[in-house]
């Protein structure tokens, strides 16, 4: 199934540098190639929050009703970094006057439920040997 969300860019407000750890942005990645559609939903709960992932950006969007985006992660540079455990440099972009506050907790709540997304993913038991019979030994 698949589903097709429409939010909306309002002007834009400000934007500022930050990094992302590696563990983070490693594991965004690596989530975001394995979904079918290009395109990662990841339900921030304790925010009320959701996180659309792309190639290109991490919008954040409240989820109550709204279609708004409030916040945006764009401009990741990953080439930038000597090794993949180094941080990622990005733009936070702010939408909307709460999206100060929405960006102090966003790193480490969208850490946490990537981590969720991760759970969701890993199927126990879905991987099995099978035993090679015949001539070549």
């Amino acid at each position: 199934m698949i589903v097709e969300e429409t939010f909306y860019r309002p002007p834009e407000l400000s934007r500022e540098p930050r990094t992302l750890p590696a563990e983070t942005y490693n594991l965004a990645h690596l989530l975001l190639k394995r979904a079918a559609t290009g395109c990662l939903f990841v339900p921030l709960r304790s925010m009320q929050f959701l996180a659309v992932l792309d190639a290109e950006e991490f919008i954040f969007v409240d989820r109550e009703g709204r279609r708004m985006i409030e916040l945006a992660w764009q401009r990741f540079a990953p080439q930038a970094r000597r090794a993949l455990d180094e941080p990622v440099s990005y733009e936070a972009v702010y939408y909307s006057l709460a999206g100060a506050e929405v960006m102090r907790r966003a790193q480490g709540e969208f850490h946490k439920a990537l981590r969720e997304v991760e759970r969701k993913y890993a199927s126990p038991g879905a991987a099995r040997v099978i035993k090679l019979t015949g001539g070549n030994r």
